[in-house]
């Protein structure tokens, strides 16, 4: 697909992959709009962005805001051709530790949030692209994000990496779903990234971080994983895969 005049709509948009893949899509032509929540600073990156930006403030569990954030995308730029799901927790927490069993409504947060809101963006932004006239033998690309932790969960990531796996197993049923619509699904299992959540982190416990990464042996950038999801809307021939970005990192148990 051509990027050039399509307009994509990224949750977890206003930070991290999230931002960058709205920014990675803009550069490349893409109206952009960032879905997140009202309390992030989405407006913020949309004005940053400038013309062919809006954000939407929405939880991706939340099916009428979602709705109007779809109706967004629609109504201002006339069409919805990309949507990628960026949006997620990251709980920790072991299966029994010290205080007792893990916390069943943090489990249940992590596979709602990850899981049941990705779904929910893909059904209803899989809907409006099926609304629309194909252009190119495509109709739209819809990339999720999931983890490397899918393969390899550590020691207290029961409840994310069941989460990110689930977004592994719906990759492939949901493109052949979508396939006599046009519509191709592509996911991307990032490793161990540059992201807010480890900037607060001291440099000591980055370094470690990024020790056990082949090459290129340095954490992941924001900005390659959102050069990757250009790449993939720009391949019209991937389609159903679950593309690991990690530097050949295979995460230990600990």
């Amino acid at each position: 697909m051509q990027i050039q005049g399509r307009t994509a709509l990224i949750t977890g948009g206003a930070s991290g992959l999230g931002n960058a893949t709205a920014r990675a899509l803009h550069d490349a032509g893409a109206n952009v709009v960032l879905v997140d929540l009202p309390s992030s600073a989405g407006e913020d990156r949309a004005a940053e962005l400038g013309d062919g930006a809006a954000f939407a403030p929405a939880d991706v569990t939340d099916t009428p805001r979602v709705e109007d954030a779809i109706a967004l995308a629609t109504e201002r730029f006339g069409s919805l051709d990309i949507a990628v799901n960026c949006a997620g927790v990251v709980p920790a927490e072991k299966t029994v530790g010290r205080s007792g069993p893990h916390d069943l409504d943090v489990f249940t947060r992590a596979v709602q949030v990850n899981l049941v809101g990705t779904f929910n963006v893909i059904r209803l932004a899989a809907a409006a692209m099926a609304a629309q006239e194909p252009r190119d033998d495509e109709r739209g690309v819809i990339v999720n994000t999931a983890s490397i932790a899918a393969f390899e969960g550590q020691v207290g990531q029961a409840a994310y990496a069941a989460s990110k796996a689930g977004i592994v197993g719906l990759t492939l049923p949901v493109a052949r779903d979508l396939a006599r619509e046009l519509i191709r699904v592509v996911t991307i299992a990032p490793g161990t990234f540059d992201t807010p959540m480890l900037a607060g982190l001291p440099q000591e416990a980055r370094d470690a971080l990024a020790a056990d990464i082949p090459h290129p042996h340095r954490l992941g950038q924001p900005q390659e994983f959102g050069l990757l999801v250009r790449q993939i809307v720009e391949n019209p021939y991937l389609n159903g895969e679950v593309i690991r970005l990690d530097g050949a990192l295979r995460m230990k148990a600990r």
